[in-house]
């Protein structure tokens, strides 16, 4: 994914902050290998993803983000973004062995 940087403000920096995720931590995910698919029921005004990932401690985030176009470039929109419980990481690891 090309992307030209991030797009945040006071709604989804703080969605994103009072789970615990940091601002760093979150665009770091773009870095590491990512697992993204389409959030279609959550996706009635724009096309929504859900990633899982990893920060730098390995502990791993469960993130919910949009694209926007501006300029010809793509920048990303986190909405929301927290770190994922032991039951979710097992359950997700089991079902995506090469994550």
């Amino acid at each position: 994914m090309d992307i030209a940087g991030f797009e945040w403000d006071g709604g989804n920096r703080e969605k994103c902050r009072k789970h615990g995720v940091a601002i760093a931590e979150i665009e770091a995910l773009f870095l590491a290998p990512l697992a993204i698919r389409d959030d279609t029921p959550h996706s009635a005004s724009e096309r929504r993803f859900v990633a899982v990932g990893k920060n730098e401690a390995g502990r791993s985030i469960f993130l919910v983000f949009t694209q926007r176009e501006r300029g010809g470039r793509t920048y990303i929109r986190p909405i929301s973004a927290r770190y994922m419980h032991r039951k979710e990481v097992a359950h997700y690891e089991e079902e995506n062995p090469d994550f």
